[in-house]
């Protein structure tokens, strides 16, 4: 069969390429087709416009980039529709996404699938009626999503969470010491303090500085900063430069299996922290603070932002967002998770907490056959 997937970011050309493999192993005559990155091209098929190209966050961004996204939005349409697949896997990236699975569902007969749901539930809760119109089956990797669409009469497949898949796949794989993380890094040997300031050039030029700042007060410790996939290496240089800080580039599980301590934005790295039982801050600043606070309060449906407090209902990792996002309090967290053996501990039950509640170990491989068991039923 024909799969076309649309991906918008780094996390979801990851999930994707893992999907894909599993694809291929239920379906060995599969042909992909897809917006996405490199692990999806490492898999096979044709690449046909880079998530680098499309990754725009924020109002200005995507403001000044309005042309940009509706030339590459109607791109996306004209080749779905021209290549005429048996099957569309939409992958989160929901502003894009949506507005896909709409004009598909419209002018074809093709099914969509949607991989990852956007999240609804924290905000724009309206878009559940997009959702139940123009998406034919829906696979969550969160498991409180689940009672969520049941509330709106729209049955879901909860397959596991792919990052628990990965993680493992990882550790299974990577049995590297300490020493040698540092040899080949040319590290000092002091515990690490990872930086995860995320995926997009914005989240980075909003949070990286006073990342920087909070931690450079923990000499006893060494500063590492993953280098996500999709940022060229150079674009890091503005805010390390003369600054004590190691980047170690394109290897985020990597740092994770070695950090003592995180700093993480909001997102899927606050879940892999925790899967490699890394205690950590949740650090998310914002431009217009005190815009962003009362949005905060007053629109969004849920009491926390990252996927780890989300999943186990309660604040378990400090969440320091908008006007909480200071170095002071950051500082005064990270020498919390540094220091006091207790607090440590409580955390690290939380995560074991979290992993019971996220269940399965496979979520690739569950998503594989629920979707061929769907198309198969079609």
């Amino acid at each position: 069969m024909k799969y076309y997937l649309v991906v918008g970011e780094a996390s979801g050309d990851l999930h994707a390429s893992k999907l894909m493999e599993a694809l291929l192993r239920e379906d060995d005559r599969a042909e992909f087709r897809f917006f996405g990155g490199d692990g999806m091209r490492k898999v096979g098929g044709v690449l046909v416009k880079h998530y680098r190209e499309m990754a725009f966050m924020g109002f200005v961004p995507v403001l000044l980039h309005l042309r940009t996204i509706f030339r590459n939005m109607r791109q996306c349409k004209q080749d779905i529709l021209a290549w005429n697949p048996d099957v569309v896997i939409l992958v989160d990236y929901p502003g894009f996404n949506l507005a896909i699975a709409k004009y598909i569902r419209t002018h074809s007969d093709i099914p969509v699938f949607y991989y990852i749901s956007p999240k609804i539930w924290a905000w724009k809760e309206y878009r559940i009626k997009d959702i139940k119109r123009y998406v034919n089956e829906m696979f969550s990797i969160l498991p409180f999503e689940v009672p969520f669409y049941n509330k709106h009469q729209y049955p879901i497949h909860y397959i596991g969470n792919p990052s628990v898949e990965e993680v493992f796949n990882y550790k299974s794989a990577h049995q590297e010491s300490f020493e040698d993380f540092v040899c080949s890094n040319q590290l000092s040997g002091r515990p690490v303090i990872a930086l995860l300031a995320g995926s997009r050039r914005q989240e980075i030029k909003d949070n990286l500085p006073d990342m920087i700042c909070a931690a450079q007060k923990f000499s006893e410790n060494e500063i590492v900063l993953a280098g996500a996939p999709g940022i060229d290496a150079q674009y890091y240089d503005q805010y390390i430069e003369g600054k004590n800080v190691k980047i170690v580039y394109g290897q985020t599980y990597r740092v994770l299996s070695h950090a003592s301590a995180a700093l993480v934005t909001s997102g899927t790295a606050t879940l892999e922290a925790a899967l490699f039982r890394v205690p950590q801050v949740v650090c998310y600043h914002t431009p217009l603070v005190k815009l962003i606070s009362f949005l905060r309060r007053h629109l969004l449906k849920v009491k926390y932002i990252s996927l780890v407090n989300l999943i186990v209902g309660r604040e378990l990792v400090r969440e320091l967002v908008a006007e909480t996002m200071t170095v002071n309090n950051m500082q005064e967290e990270l020498d919390r998770l540094l220091n006091n053996r207790v607090y440590r501990s409580q955390i690290l039950a939380g995560y074991d907490e979290m992993m019971e509640r996220l269940g399965e170990t496979n979520a690739s491989e569950n998503a594989a056959r629920e979707m061929m068991k769907c198309l198969m039923q079609r």
